[in-house]
């Protein structure tokens, strides 16, 4: 970790006083200049060591998806795909032969990627997502299939590659929310700025919530709890559904926690959401 400005203004002048040459310089005065000078020099130093830190977290993060064969590395490799490109010759690098940066960008249509362990020996679990107005939606069939050749061609031997591109895990929240009625009316809105900021709260909190990240029933109540003119919320079932044999399945009851079976989720709707005095 790079140091603070105050340790190196600090050991800048107890050097200046451990120095024979500058035993002059022995005002105690915050503005006296020598201490001044060393203040804007530590400055540049603690910006410096920040840049170098930054610099070589960077470095030691690519190092780490870089290695090849290891759970980041497919991860680092699923967002790499260029959907319409072609791989040079015993290589996993794309051929961008002739193609504009702008042309490379947009052929990348993995924005997410979360990679795991199957459940069998040897199977990796890729779950992708692309973006569809801006919010995470599945690829399309067809360049779902050109993943998974592509996984095929860099695959290291013994390896199968099980990609998930799922719809979003549905959610279904039922919520009682008792409110301040000096600040909230009876149907959840702002009576002073209007809108309805329980809704907005969640909608931040889902957004929130890394890709294959896991949703913690905690988490969201504690970031409803905050709002002005929310008392108690009190959380009265929590369901999810995922994508089984084509369709969506049986909502099932979160207790605590879940990672989501797509790697996202979707509220379905806030209308199960009452508020209370």
């Amino acid at each position: 970790m790079p140091r603070s400005i105050n340790e190196i203004h600090d050991k800048i002048l107890a050097d200046i006083a451990n120095n024979a040459f500058l035993t002059d310089l022995n005002s105690t005065s915050a503005v006296a200049i020598f201490r001044l000078i060393a203040y804007i020099v530590a400055v540049s130093i603690h910006m410096l060591e920040l840049m170098f830190y930054q610099h070589k977290s960077e470095v030691s993060e690519l190092l780490y998806n870089q290695k090849s064969g290891r759970l980041p590395w497919y991860r680092y490799m699923a967002l790499k795909f260029q959907y319409g490109f072609d791989l040079l010759p015993d290589s996993d690098e794309f051929d961008n032969t002739g193609a504009t940066t702008t042309e490379i960008e947009s052929s990348k249509i993995i924005k997410y990627a979360a990679v795991n362990e199957g459940d069998q020996q040897g199977v990796i679990v890729v779950k992708i997502a692309g973006e569809s107005n801006g919010v995470l939606a599945p690829i399309t069939a067809q360049e779902q299939t050109s993943v998974e050749a592509y996984f095929e061609e860099i695959k290291y031997a013994g390896s199968r590659i099980n990609i998930i591109n799922f719809l979003p895990d549905q959610l279904y929240l039922t919520i009682q929310i008792f409110r301040d009625p000096l600040v909230l009316d009876s149907n959840g809105n702002s009576i002073l700025n209007g809108g309805r900021p329980v809704e907005t709260a969640i909608n931040e909190f889902m957004k929130e919530l890394p890709f294959d990240g896991e949703l913690i029933l905690q988490s969201l109540v504690d970031k409803l709890q905050v709002i002005e003119g929310v008392k108690i919320v009190n959380l009265l079932e929590v369901k999810s559904s995922w994508i089984e044999n084509g369709s969506y399945g049986t909502p099932s009851l979160i207790t605590v926690k879940r990672i989501p079976e797509s790697g996202y989720f979707e509220i379905v709707n806030f209308s199960n959401i009452t508020y209370v005095v």
